[in-house]
């Protein structure tokens, strides 16, 4: 993808995102009780919130940082979502009290390489060979 990327579905997305889960959170953590269903609502929530924050952000480091190819749309809207889903399952980690310093470590040690092995496999240009029959009878 040659042309560069507008800001503007980013930000409709984003604005989106962050309006609908900073709202629904404020409305799950003072109108409801703590039950299975609303801590479902607040984990999903706050994934949107922080996906949603994070957006902005995220494309404005790969306008600021280019890489070769540069950054589709999906690599872009990927990452902001790595975020909501590392504060969410940090979030889910702390009602069990199994957050330390090396699980937050480790777990942002393992969604950065994830997302890296992905894009060294999204960077990749190699095609099968194609062999050509020189018998055409």
């Amino acid at each position: 993808m040659d042309e560069k990327l507008h800001f503007k579905p980013f930000g409709l997305s984003a604005l989106a995102l962050a309006v609908i889960g900073w709202g629904g959170l404020y409305l799950v953590i003072t109108m409801t009780l703590p039950f299975v269903w609303a801590r479902w609502g607040f984990f999903a929530l706050l994934l949107m919130a922080l996906a949603g924050t994070a957006l902005p952000l995220v494309y404005y480091l790969h306008q600021r940082f280019p890489t070769t190819p540069p950054a589709d749309a999906n690599v872009i809207v990927r990452q902001a979502m790595w975020v909501g889903v590392y504060g969410a399952t940090i979030a889910w980690l702390q009602l069990g009290r199994l957050v330390t310093l090396y699980v937050i470590l480790g777990l942002a040690a393992g969604l950065i390489a994830a997302e890296y092995f992905i894009r060294i496999r999204e960077k990749a240009n190699r095609r099968p060979p194609v062999i050509q029959d020189d018998n055409s009878s």
